[in-house]
């Protein structure tokens, strides 16, 4: 418990000290002052959190490591909605999207039931275990207490044809 309270507050001082010299770092990199701010406090959040050792040698490489990546992460998800942005206002000049073109979150999962309702029971458990939960074939298996194998083939199977069924609906 001290050693976390100790990193806590090395932490703690370190992003006071050396707060405005990050963000100069950031800012320079994103072009906006409120989002070079956001991803100075996440680098920090995400160090709080980290359960890897730190030090006073491997604090500042540490910190200036994970802003770089943060703002790689920035631009790589400016970019994804500009394309997205890009193609609705193309499409949009075209008259070619409109409400019903584009499909909602809730419209998508509605079909992903209906086609794993498609599926026999054990694909359904297994696949629902695999999108909904996030486990693995090895812990399904586990957990359903069944063969790695046939779990891996019933997966394979339903995966095959929830696609089949995706593309034909949304086609």
């Amino acid at each position: 418990m001290e050693q976390r309270n100790a990193k806590f507050g090395f932490i703690a001082d370190y992003y006071s000290e050396h707060y405005e010299e990050l963000k100069a770092f950031v800012t320079k990199r994103v072009m906006h002052v409120e989002e070079a701010e956001d991803i100075v406090q996440n680098v920090f959040m995400r160090l709080l959190s980290s359960d890897k050792m730190i030090t006073p040698i491997t604090m500042p490489s540490l910190v200036y490591t994970v802003a770089r990546n943060m703002v790689f992460d920035y631009w790589r998800h400016r970019r994804s909605v500009e394309e997205y942005e890009h193609y609705f206002a193309y499409a949009g000049s075209r008259g070619s999207v409109d409400g019903q073109s584009v499909y909602s979150a809730i419209e998508i999962n509605e079909l992903l039931e209906r086609g794993m309702a498609r599926l026999s029971d054990r694909q359904r458990d297994i696949y629902r275990l695999n999108i909904r939960e996030g486990m693995q074939v090895r812990e399904i298996s586990e957990r359903l207490h069944m063969n790695y194998k046939s779990v891996e083939n019933r997966l394979g199977s339903a995966r095959k044809e929830v696609r089949r069924y995706m593309q034909r609906m949304l086609a």
